[in-house]
């Protein structure tokens, strides 16, 4: 999947401004939007998560996010339907500014593709 930071960040200000819209407030941070990606996967939906659980949603959403460029691939479900990823390739080893880059263009295509998917990109 490749990505073009410029166009990463304008569609960044796109997700910040949905979430901005429908909760009344614009993350600072990704951990928000990993967690709301995570809890979506779930598919159980909003709960009071322990502070395990919500690591572990976070970890979902990552996982997700990145089988798109076939970084994971789902295993498949526990007894208490949460899903399990396998690592099957390789993150390449990037300075922390570009890593940013590369999952939040992989949010963005989660949103496009699973929270947008009916509308013009």
């Amino acid at each position: 999947m490749e990505f073009e930071p410029a166009l990463v960040i304008e569609e960044w200000e796109m997700i910040l401004d949905f979430f901005e819209n429908t909760f009344g407030k614009r993350p600072s941070e990704m951990e928000p939007i990993l967690l709301m990606i995570g809890v979506q996967e779930l598919g159980q939906g909003h709960a009071h998560f322990t502070k395990e659980q919500k690591q572990d949603l976070l970890h979902i959403a990552t996982c997700k996010v990145l089988s798109y460029s076939d970084f994971y691939e789902l295993e498949g479900l526990d007894e208490d339907g949460w899903p399990h990823w396998k690592n099957v390739q390789a993150i390449p080893s990037l300075p922390l500014k570009e890593q940013e880059l590369l999952l939040k263009s992989h949010v963005i295509h989660y949103f496009k593709t699973e929270v947008f998917p009916n509308e013009d990109h």
